[in-house]
């Protein structure tokens, strides 16, 4: 985390030398000090702070994917003239078990349309979880494990 926020020091100075505070500059000056972290990652102990990022741009990536095909999934369901929908509440079993996991997995079926999270048992080891078309929960379960809940272990162990 120490690194994160040496490269964000890093992009601030940057852009206090250059005297241009735009978005553009600020993302160049922020690529510029994660290169010069980059080289001296044996010195500073940054090999890990390099996987992470391109775990968290896997995990923006699988979230962009699954809006898109969820979208698409409940637009075809909505327009169809026949609506087979059985909507319905299931559990979904967590393994990750930080707080911070939790609501990162449960914000970002929130925001994939067709699902909500509805809460968290007291124990933290299920989610609940309400989805559109319900008629198979088993394989929404596998989905959201082997999707975000795994890429959110990933990016963040």
């Amino acid at each position: 985390m120490t690194l994160y926020l040496i490269n964000i020091l890093l992009a601030l100075i940057w852009t206090a030398i250059t005297g241009s505070f735009t978005l553009a500059n600020i993302v160049f000056g922020f690529l510029l000090g994660a290169l010069a972290l980059y080289l001296i990652r044996e010195q500073v102990g940054s090999l890990g702070y390099f996987r992470r990022g391109f775990k968290l741009i896997a995990l923006a990536a699988l979230f962009l994917y699954e809006l898109v095909l969820s979208a698409w999934r409940v637009a075809v369901l909505v327009l169809s003239p026949r609506m087979d929908l059985k909507p319905g509440i299931f559990a979904f079993p967590l393994k990750a078990d930080r707080d911070f996991e939790i609501t990162l997995l449960a914000n970002l079926i929130t925001l994939t349309p067709g699902t909500l999270s509805v809460d968290v048992s007291e124990d933290r080891k299920f989610l609940y979880i309400h989805a559109i078309d319900c008629s198979d929960p088993d394989a929404l379960r596998r989905e959201i494990a082997q999707g975000f809940e795994r890429r959110i272990m990933e990016a963040f162990r």
